[in-house]
C-alpha cells in the first residue's frame, strides 16, 4: 500500500473561496465601572510624569565624564508652579534628572528639596503653566478597605500605564531608605512594578490618596502587594519641602537609648534619655540624660514615656508624634524617672538649633 504523503498533497491546486470580512457585533454601551475607568485616566494622566535620572560616568579610554541614564520612576505635577512629587529613592544618588510630561517634552528637573524619613522628594521643572496641570489632591483618613483605587506610572519604562484595584489594607509599616518606620500606610492588589516608583494611588474620584512607593515581591515584579505613602503626610510635608528645601523638625533637643538600654537598666518602654542639648525644649523643661558621676555609678535620667498623653515604646515613636506638631507648639511630657512618673511641658525647637 501506497502512503500518501501531505508534503504532495501540499501541491494539490486549491480552489480559492473569497472571504468577506465577518460581520460586526454591536457591543453596545460601555459599563459604569468603565466609564469611570476612562475618566480618571483622561483626567489625571496629564498630571503623571515620566522620571529619567542620570549618573555620572567616566570613559576608560578618553577619561571624559559624561552623564548617562541611571533609572526611571514616576512622579506627578504638585502645582503650576512646576513643583513634580516623587520618592526620594527614585532620584537618590543621581547627578541629575529629566522630567517627561506626558506630551512627550523633556525637562531638565533641579531638585527642590529630599524628606528621607518619608521617602519623599520635590523636583521643580520651567513649563509653561498650561503644560502643569496639578494633580486633585484627596484624603487618605476617610479610606476604607476594598474601595477601588487606580495607579498610574511607568512601570518597566512603560509611560503612561494605568492599574487598578482596591485598598487591601490599611495602616500598614513599611521602612523607609534610612530606616524609619513609615506608619499608615495604604496596601493595594492595584499592579505596581518597577518604575511606578513615585507615581500617584488614586480613588474612584481620580484624587490623589497615596504615592505609589514599594511592594512586597519574591520576584521582584507585581504580587498584587504595593504599598503607598498615604497623601495626608505628604501634604503635610511637601509643603515644607518647597518652603524650606528640607523638612525641618519640631524638637525636643534629646538623643536617646535603644530597647537594650531600657532593657539593660530595667527601664519602663519609653525614650531614656542620653544626651540633652544646652538650652534646648528639653533642658528648658528640667529633663536630664542617664550619665555616670566621678566615680562611674548611673546617674538616673529621665524616660519619656508620652506626648500628649500618647505612648512611645522608642525614638522612632516620639520622632513620628512631634511631626504632627508646629515647632513652636506646648507639648505634655509624661517622664518617668528613678520610679516616679511625672509631667512636663516644653516648647518645641527646631530640629536645626
Amino acid at each position: 500500500m501506497r502512503r500518501r504523503c501531505f508534503a504532495t498533497l501540499a501541491f494539490l491546486p486549491v480552489l480559492a473561496i473569497a472571504q468577506e470580512p465577518r460581520p460586526i457585533t454591536p457591543r453596545g454601551p460601555l459599563e459604569p465601572a468603565e466609564l469611570n475607568h476612562i475618566k480618571v485616566f483622561k483626567t489625571v494622566s496629564p498630571s503623571v510624569v515620566h522620571i529619567t535620572t542620570l549618573g555620572l560616568e567616566r570613559d576608560i579610554f578618553s577619561m571624559n565624564v559624561s552623564e548617562v541614564p541611571r533609572g526611571t520612576g514616576s512622579g506627578f505635577i504638585w502645582d503650576a508652579n512646576g513643583h513634580i512629587v516623587t520618592n526620594f529613592h527614585v532620584i537618590q544618588g543621581a547627578s541629575a534628572a529629566r522630567v517627561t510630561l506626558a506630551d512627550q517634552s523633556t525637562l531638565d528637573a533641579e531638585l527642590v528639596g529630599v524628606f528621607e524619613d518619608r521617602d519623599l522628594a520635590v523636583l521643580r521643572i520651567k513649563a509653561p503653566r498650561e503644560k502643569l496641570p496639578p494633580i486633585p489632591v484627596g484624603s487618605s483618613r476617610e479610606l476604607q478597605v476594598g474601595q477601588q483605587v487606580y495607579a498610574i506610572g511607568n512601570p518597566f519604562g512603560l509611560d503612561q500605564t494605568l492599574t487598578t484595584g482596591i485598598v487591601s489594607a490599611l495602616n500598614r509599616e513599611i521602612e523607609s531608605v534610612n530606616r524609619r518606620t513609615i506608619r499608615g500606610v495604604i496596601q493595594t492588589d492595584a499592579a505596581i512594578n518597577p518604575g511606578n516608583s513615585g507615581g500617584p494611588l488614586l480613588d474612584s474620584a481620580g484624587r490623589l490618596i497615596g504615592v505609589n512607593t514599594s511592594i512586597f515581591s519574591p520576584s521582584g515584579a507585581s504580587a498584587g502587594i504595593g504599598f503607598a505613602i498615604p497623601v495626608d503626610e505628604v501634604n503635610r510635608i511637601v509643603p515644607r519641602l518647597i518652603k524650606d528645601g528640607r523638612y525641618i523638625r519640631p524638637s525636643l533637643g534629646v538623643s536617646g537609648g535603644g530597647t537594650n538600654l531600657n532593657q539593660a537598666l530595667r527601664l519602663p518602654k519609653g525614650v531614656a534619655l542620653v544626651r540633652v542639648a544646652p538650652g534646648g525644649a528639653a533642658d528648658r523643661a528640667g529633663l536630664i540624660p542617664f550619665a555616670r558621676d566621678r566615680l562611674g555609678r548611673l546617674v538616673q535620667g529621665d524616660v519619656i514615656v508620652a506626648v500628649n498623653g500618647e505612648a512611645v515604646a522608642t525614638l522612632d515613636d516620639m520622632l513620628t508624634l512631634l511631626e504632627r506638631r508646629q515647632i513652636g507648639e506646648k507639648v505634655s511630657l509624661s517622664v518617668w524617672r528613678a520610679g516616679r512618673t511625672r509631667m512636663a511641658t516644653a516648647v518645641l525647637g527646631s530640629s536645626t538649633d
